[in-house]
């Protein structure tokens, strides 16, 4: 079960790290590479869904899934990548119109 809650953890932590990645990519200017950067953190949460889901199958069969703060921590870890994720596609878009804005 640890691996399990593990994978979910490297895979949220992957996406709160492309998310950032980007924002930073979206303030030089760098816009194609933020969202390619998005991208990857899309797959990555993807994983971390996939991680998750697993989990929610084996309970929803009837296994009993101990809570213990490594799993909290795990749960915590996806939903701030969720945020960060999101936050960042808003500041790419932004930066993407102040750029359209300067250019015209």
């Amino acid at each position: 079960m640890e691996e399990i809650i593990m994978n979910l953890i490297v895979h949220s932590g992957e996406v709160r790290s492309y998310s950032m990645e980007a924002i930073q990519c979206a303030k030089k200017g760098d816009l194609n590479k933020a969202r390619k950067l998005i991208e990857k953190a899309d797959e990555e949460m993807s994983r971390a869904h996939n991680v998750q889901s697993s989990l929610i199958q084996k309970e929803a069969s009837g296994e009993k899934i101990e809570v213990s703060l490594l799993m909290v921590h795990a749960q915590d870890h996806l939903m701030t990548s969720m945020t960060v994720k999101s936050l960042a596609v808003e500041f790419i878009d932004m930066y993407e119109k102040f750029d359209d804005n300067l250019n015209k």
